[in-house]
């Protein structure tokens, strides 16, 4: 047989059960299975031939440009260690198909796009998909899909039913490959600013992939963390508003009487002692030395006051976020309870 002969189209038999994509990308191994060798895959992939190879080992079964869906699913097949899971639909029925992806994940400007960002390109823009994969894994990138390795995989996230990288570890993956200053502070503002995820999670993953060390995500991180105290703010101000919250005195310092300076606080009600504070600490320069010291100094202003009979409630952020509601009721609590204590020592309450 030649490139001049004729060849049927073949149509694996078995792949009618497969979902609308999975019958246009498909495995050399899956092929297999289905009776169809890799001497026929390869006839059919013949220039001018009704399939394509568009990765190692994966096919797409029409001639056309993949669309995005397919390139995604290519990706994984080709990154993965694909496993079928088959969840009986009745009595006497086949078994549908779907595909599990073990030990891969979309990554990169792709998952930020699948995540809702608008800040990054539409997926049929990118000429190259990133594809996350424990770093033992023998695998080379190629063919629009770059390869990134990890010891220690996350728990991915089903977007459209594709697994992605969770924001923080998708931003670090791409701005790994950013050069430009302006790209990377309107990702790290988007992920912040869209409510994707906190500051320190994105500084976190930041850190542990060493790009702290480069002058434009350094300057992007400094705005990064300018923006995510000013939501946290924001979000404070919302709380004490729609919770029907005594007003405080905001943004203060408290000095003894001639004594010592305190600290610094974001709330504070001078009638009740209560103070609150918002931890919005993020490592810096990736050394858990500097993050413990930080910690530490946390820790010791709040054992100050608290010998002072001030009453101090630590907030993050990501809860004021996700559970204001309860961020509320423990500072109400506090304030309720005060009545209960024995009067505070005096403080100066100065602005900030």
């Amino acid at each position: 047989m030649n490139h001049n002969t004729p060849v049927p189209p073949l149509s694996p038999r078995p792949l009618r059960h497969l979902s609308e994509v999975h019958r246009r990308v498909v495995t050399a191994g899956r092929l297999r299975t289905t009776g169809v060798s890799a001497a026929e895959a390869n006839e059919q992939c013949r220039p001018g031939g009704p399939w394509q190879q568009i990765l190692p080992g994966v096919f797409l079964l029409h001639p056309g440009p993949p669309t995005s869906e397919e390139r995604l699913h290519a990706v994984l097949m080709y990154a993965a260690r694909e496993q079928t899971a088959g969840v009986p639909t009745q009595p006497g029925a086949e078994e549908p198909h779907r595909p599990v992806y073990a030990d891969a994940m979309i990554t990169g400007l792709a998952a930020l796009t699948l995540h809702g960002f608008s800040s990054t390109p539409p997926l049929p823009s990118l000429d190259r998909i990133d594809v996350l994969v424990p770093r033992m894994r023998r695998l080379r990138s190629a063919g629009g899909t770059r390869i990134v390795r990890t010891s220690a995989l996350p728990a991915a996230e089903q977007v459209t039913g594709v697994p992605v990288a969770p924001v923080p570890r998708a931003l670090a993956d791409a701005v790994t490959e950013l050069t430009d200053a302006g790209a990377v502070r309107r990702l790290l503002t988007e992920a912040v600013r869209g409510g994707h995820c906190e500051p320190a999670a994105v500084v976190r993953e930041l850190s542990n992939a060493k790009l702290l060390s480069r002058p434009h995500v350094v300057d992007a991180v400094d705005s990064l963390l300018a923006e995510g105290r000013a939501i946290a703010e924001d979000r404070l101000y919302r709380m004490v508003q729609e919770y029907g919250l005594p007003d405080p005195v905001w943004n203060v310092d408290l000095r003894l009487p001639g004594g010592p300076h305190l600290g610094g606080l974001d709330a504070y009600w001078p009638e009740q002692a209560v103070a609150v504070e918002l931890d919005t600490r993020a490592p810096r320069q990736g050394h858990r030395e500097d993050d413990d010291a930080l910690w530490s100094e946390y820790a010791r202003k709040r054992e100050h006051l608290e010998r002072l009979g001030i009453t101090v409630v630590h907030i993050t952020p990501r809860k004021l976020r996700d559970a204001m509601d309860q961020q509320a009721t423990v500072i109400r609590t506090a304030l309720m309870a005060s009545g209960d204590r024995d009067p505070a020592a005096y403080v100066v309450v100065l602005p900030r």
